[in-house]
């Protein structure tokens, strides 16, 4: 790992540097006692996790990881603190860990070991399936890094709100409220909800990719275990996909409200 250490106390610098190059899974510990030398270094290089005390002159920790998390969002960031009460502060910016000085080498070492298997388990992840849907921000669906194009808009919010549902089946009654939300569900609309079902499995079809799609006894949903969703990893607790998330999700579907709210609340919650 590429570690980098933040405090404006030289001495505790030193030593969280020293036990850094101590812990064997550390291949490279670089100290800064200036935020904003931290910050411009890594901007310019790739850092794995970053060290940092919260009570700093220049910047304070909690503003300095929210400025790393904007420009490397895989960064784990791990507190070094003698203060306690930073901790609410601390998760509310996604950090991996928090420690209270004076650190001690093993939960050091504990705590480095966590934010690189988490690393490792989101690398995993990404390419566990070769169909890739992103929700943080706009709703996009990729085939091996290729971005899908649908013929239809509504194919493809039909899409995204089974996706939403993380697999939950669901009637065309209630996909077509929630689709033409003001609509009357009477036989022309059946007719419209069906051609935009037939697109959706033309498309995917297309892509090679309809086994993501399961249609039962008239209900749909999608299958959660054949694709790699962020949102379905923020869920889990993965930290790459929670340090990913920027307030943002599926921003094109008024309907999608409610999801971005619940993953406010996680967050607020300090997952």
């Amino acid at each position: 790992m590429k570690v980098i250490c933040v405090d404006d106390e030289k001495l505790i610098l030193e030593l969280t540097v020293s036990l850094c190059r101590d812990i064997s899974l550390v291949e490279d510990v670089r100290g800064f006692s200036s935020a904003t030398e931290a910050l411009d270094y890594i901007e310019k290089n790739r850092v794995d996790a970053a060290l940092l005390d919260i009570d700093m002159p220049d910047m304070n920790g909690i503003k300095l990881a929210t400025a790393i998390k904007g420009v490397s969002p895989d960064t784990s960031v791990i507190f070094l603190t003698g203060y306690s009460q930073y901790a609410v502060d601390a998760f509310s910016v996604r950090a991996t860990g928090y420690l209270l000085k004076p650190i001690d080498k093993e939960a050091l070492k504990k705590e480095l070991e966590y934010a690189n298997s988490k690393a490792k388990d989101s690398f995993t992840n990404t390419r566990k399936s070769h169909v890739v849907v992103q929700t943080f921000g706009n709703f996009d669906v990729f085939v091996d890094g290729k971005m899908v194009n649908f013929s239809r808009s509504k194919a493809k919010e039909l899409l995204a709100y089974l996706i939403d549902k993380r697999g939950s089946s669901q009637t065309r009654t209630d996909i077509f409220a929630v689709l033409w939300e003001e609509g009357i569900y009477d036989r022309s609309k059946q007719k419209q909800l069906d051609v935009m079902i037939r697109s959706l499995r033309d498309t995917l079809n297309e892509y090679g990719i309809s086994d993501i799609l399961s249609v039962e006894k008239g209900a749909l949903r999608i299958c959660p275990e054949k694709i790699d969703c962020d949102m379905y990893r923020f869920m889990e607790g993965d930290v790459a996909a929670i340090n990913s998330y920027r307030g943002e999700y599926m921003s094109s579907y008024y309907w999608a409200e409610i999801t971005e709210g619940y993953i406010t609340r996680r967050i607020e919650e300090k997952i």
